[in-house]
């Protein structure tokens, strides 16, 4: 079982170790109440032309978010950790940190791989973060063998953590249960596709063992309102919300006060771009969606991925540049 939670002090440090505040974490402050406060962003991860993490090129990111009212940012598959350098993740914690106010809740992934997720464990511990995601893997592991992994981890770091159904078979209604009930789990990202968002037996008796306040929608705002509308879940994640994130906050403003005509029109603005994410690939889009656009420079995507055809972009700069342009915030011009 996790230990006790706790209020502790640390020093947040920009990406050169300067002090920049002091801050007080209260390693419970991931509630149900924190799912709905903002459309938890998933944003991409700005390199520079030599591949490495660009402070401010995520910065920019991060202030155009702020500046639609997103608070929590989730930095986990559109971001590339997946794939992220042991050698590099400290860097890249010190990085997302030092570009929030503080206010803005960011969120860190960890794993796929056991062996990287415990390394990283030690490492996240220098930081206030009050939980981060475990990214998944079906591949050379199991069911129980999953669960034992998100258990020991979130053990040795004291910290409840994120799990993230993607698949169908990662894990099942018993293990996860069994994780929130010892305080292993935090929240649930919830982004198993169906054909229809409504028609999904496995959702509804994961909610029926372990609720659904805890669970948010984790694939957008196309099935969002479904998911919070039928299923009752407490908000959704974004990747699109990089291009628009006043809509997509007022998207999800719409849904908590179950206005579900205005959330159906403002869901309709992200379908273009939503689209192009699902014919060519989520993350590759978004990667080169934010930067097409203007919001920031993301650099090349990182290996194993690679970037799109010059007649992907055209279609993605379209669509990109369409969204933002309904979108009331503005660009800093301060970032040109």
């Amino acid at each position: 079982m996790v230990r006790e939670y706790c209020v502790r002090e640390y020093y947040v440090r920009d990406a050169h170790g300067t002090v920049l505040r002091e801050q007080i974490v209260d390693i419970q402050s991931v509630t149900p109440e924190t799912l709905q406060r903002s459309v938890i962003a998933v944003p991409p991860l700005a390199r520079d032309d030599q591949g490495r993490v660009c402070p401010d090129a995520n910065h920019r990111i991060v202030r155009f978010l702020e500046g639609g009212g997103i608070t929590t940012l989730l930095y986990g598959g559109n971001a590339v950790f997946y794939h992220l350098a042991l050698s590099e993740f400290e860097f890249t914690l010190q990085t997302l940190v030092a570009g929030v106010s503080p206010a803005t809740l960011v969120i860190p992934s960890i794993g796929p791989a056991y062996g990287m997720m415990m390394d990283q464990i030690e490492i996240l511990s220098e930081f206030a973060f009050p939980t981060a995601m475990v990214l998944p893997q079906l591949d050379v592991s199991t069911v129980p063998g999953r669960a034992a992994g998100i258990r020991r981890a979130a053990e040795r770091w004291g910290r409840p953590l994120v799990v993230y159904l993607k698949q169908d078979g990662y894990l099942d209604e018993a293990h996860v249960e069994a994780l929130m009930r010892d305080g292993c789990v935090s929240a649930i990202k919830y982004a198993i596709v169906r054909p229809d968002a409504a028609q999904d037996p496995f959702l509804r008796s994961l909610l029926d063992r372990v609720g659904a306040e805890r669970v948010v929608s984790g694939m957008g705002e196309q099935p969002a309102i479904v998911h919070l509308r039928d299923f009752g879940l407490s908000g959704f994640t974004s990747g699109c919300v990089c291009l628009a994130p006043d809509l997509s906050r007022l998207m999800l403003e719409a849904t908590l006060r179950k206005d579900w005509d205005e959330a159906e029109r403002l869901r309709a603005l992200f379908e273009p771009l939503e689209d192009l994410r699902n014919e060519i690939h989520p993350i590759r889009v978004l990667h080169a969606a934010v930067e097409l656009a203007g919001v920031a420079p993301t650099g090349a995507i990182t290996p194993l991925l690679s970037d799109l055809s010059e007649t992907q972009l055209a279609d993605v700069a379209r669509a990109a540049r369409q969204l933002l342009s309904l979108s009331t915030v503005s660009l800093d011009p301060n970032d040109d």
